[in-house]
């Protein structure tokens, strides 16, 4: 077989290179447990191209992992949104998505959070318009305060995020085994977690 025609042509030809670069550094971030050991070498091998592909669309590791955060942005923002179209009013049920995709994905969740601490705004709250992440957990979270004024309704969505963070981040500690042995689970106890910290179920039996 020919070397000429090396998978990298083939894939960037066919404009999917980016796709395919980004989906293997997903997969051995979670694969790995981490982006801190990764090289655009092990990209492209994952990928099947030459170690010379991924400088056709990143200009470095930080920047493809920029990409692979972006994604792990989108679909926390599509589990949130399903969670708060299921439970119209619901505060408890978009949290909850969020602290169960954080938990189910550490890895791609902590390169999510390493790659925002420098963007000039949070991926939620720099999409205000309709249709994006932040309007749908506004909507979700807090519907009493849409009329409120000042930044009552972003102080709202912080708050609760920042008590979905929390739990995303402490959920792991083994002292809370008994709690969630007693509870019947992991999930009854992240929502009784949550209900402590004033995320309420607005659902209506």
């Amino acid at each position: 077989m020919s070397e000429s025609n090396p998978p990298e042509a083939r894939s960037y030809h066919h404009g999917d290179l980016r796709r395919a670069l980004v989906d293997a550094a997903r997969r051995l971030v979670e694969s790995e447990g981490g982006s801190a050991a990764m090289s655009l070498r092990a990209v492209a091998r994952e990928a099947g191209v030459s170690p010379a592909a991924p400088y056709h669309h990143f200009k470095d590791k930080s920047e493809l992992m920029g990409a692979v955060a972006a994604e792990g942005w989108a679909l926390v923002s599509t589990a949130v949104f399903e969670a708060s179209q299921a439970n119209p009013g619901d505060q408890l049920a978009p949290a909850l998505a969020y602290v169960t995709f954080a938990r189910e994905r550490p890895a791609l969740y902590r390169v999510m959070f390493d790659n925002a601490r420098d963007a000039e705004s949070l991926p939620f709250f720099g999409l205000a318009g309709d249709g994006s992440p932040y309007a749908w957990v506004r909507e979700a979270l807090d519907k009493e305060r849409q009329n409120a004024g000042g930044y009552e309704v972003e102080l709202g969505i912080a708050a609760v995020w920042c008590a979905a963070h929390g739990l995303a981040e402490m959920a792991c500690f083994k002292q809370f085994d008994p709690i969630k042995e007693s509870l019947g689970g992991e999930r009854p106890f992240l929502e009784a977690v949550l209900e402590h910290m004033g995320v309420h179920s607005h659902r209506r039996e």
